[in-house]
């Protein structure tokens, strides 16, 4: 019987997301609502006493935004909170979480997405599942600027574009973190699909194979010999930190982008399911480069689509 993901890591030493904004926001946001609720005052009373508007302090406790120092102190002393330790604790994860990663970009992704860069770059372990396109921690740059033509609506411009690009990019450097951990498996179809063309195919599963070699970065295919799975639906990520306080993330991709499914127990524990059971029936290890290759060693030079025969006397 495989462990939990909680003992799977459990006992390690590394602190990789202890100074990322993300982590710090949500320990803070929290914090304050306990804060809070301790006070015994609602959130109205208390965007009144502060002279707040009630979407302020809303969006303060769901983290969608920071709060200055200077906001900070009349809040905790509103609190009754006077333990000098305490609120230097406070005022310090205020001045570490102003600057989420990520947030200029805002006139291009919408929060949940944001949100999900943030947890992405904060994450002691990754669990990504996809069944139609490379995941954007493994794309090329030209692999992902063939997507995001493909994907983005016309209303966005070349220039945003190449903002997306760029992002897409940074969020690359998440997998240079030694200590993080990430798992991907991809369906066949991910890796036969020529996005861009061969050459820029190629190009893709060189870079994978590459990326499959490192120790902590477990590339897996799921072929197409296995037949149907019961993540065939659509695309998932996982998400686990060190931080007790700090609970797994579910991701599902969608058309607007990324929703949080939920932060619940139960949900994350039958996602991890369904991802170790797909891992069990995965091609892996050292075989991956190999297979990598030698698909894009025998690319088409140009892609063609299936032959249709006629009907008979056409």
């Amino acid at each position: 019987m495989r462990q939990s993901a909680v003992s799977q890591i459990g006992g390690r030493m590394a602190t990789p997301s202890r100074g990322s904004p993300a982590i710090q926001r949500l320990r803070l946001r929290t914090r304050l609502r306990q804060l809070r609720t301790a006070a015994h005052l609602t959130q109205r009373q208390v965007a009144e006493r502060m002279e707040w508007s009630p979407s302020k302090l809303l969006r303060i406790e769901a983290g969608e935004v920071g709060i200055s120092v200077n906001d900070l102190r009349p809040l905790l002393a509103l609190f009754g909170v006077g333990d000098d330790a305490t609120v230097e604790e406070l005022l310090n994860l205020a001045r570490g979480s102003r600057k989420m990663p990520f947030t200029e970009y805002r006139d291009i992704y919408d929060k949940d997405f944001l949100g999900f860069l943030a947890m992405e770059s904060a994450a002691f372990v990754t669990r990504s599942f996809q069944p139609l396109v490379m995941p954007g921690l493994l794309q090329t740059e030209e692999y992902a600027m063939a997507i995001i033509r493909a994907y983005t609506p016309a209303r966005f411009s070349e220039p945003q574009r190449q903002r997306m690009l760029e992002a897409r990019m940074l969020r690359q450097e998440a997998l240079e973190r030694d200590e993080a951990e990430a798992y991907f498996i991809l369906d066949e179809s991910v890796i036969r699909r020529q996005v861009g063309g061969p050459g820029v195919m190629k190009g893709q599963l060189r870079r994978l194979a590459e990326l499959a070699a490192h120790p902590r970065r477990d590339i897996m295919i799921f072929p197409f010999s296995r037949g149907a799975h019961s993540a065939s639906q659509g695309p998932f990520t996982l998400f686990e930190f060190e931080e007790e306080e700090m609970p797994p993330f579910v991701y599902l991709e969608n058309l607007r982008g990324t929703a949080t499914v939920s932060t619940e127990t139960e949900n994350f524990v039958a996602y991890l399911e369904l991802f170790w059971g797909l891992e069990e029936r995965a091609i892996k290890g050292e075989q991956i480069p190999r297979v990598l290759l030698q698909i894009a060693e025998h690319l088409e030079t140009q892609p063609h689509d299936f032959h249709i025969d006629p009907p008979n006397g056409d």
